[in-house]
């Protein structure tokens, strides 16, 4: 099993956010993917929302620097 992380500097957000979030399986990471998203980003948990943030997945770990746009 790989590590998979999502990261919201990838997007650009009102708030800036630099959050990004590891896991080492895919329904850990969708968890706290949605939790942020709906916390943070204001966001509806619904299915929508689950699929669309696990295509955004990535295997590994997030990089140090910001991902470049």
């Amino acid at each position: 099993m790989s590590r998979k992380y999502i990261d919201c500097r990838e997007f650009p957000s009102e708030t800036n956010c630099t959050v990004a979030l590891s896991a080492d399986s895919e329904s850990e990471l969708l968890d706290a993917a949605v939790q942020h998203a709906v916390a943070v980003h204001k966001h509806t948990d619904s299915p929508e929302l689950r699929s669309q943030l696990k295509t955004l997945f990535h295997d590994g770990t997030p990089p140090v620097e910001a991902p470049r746009g």
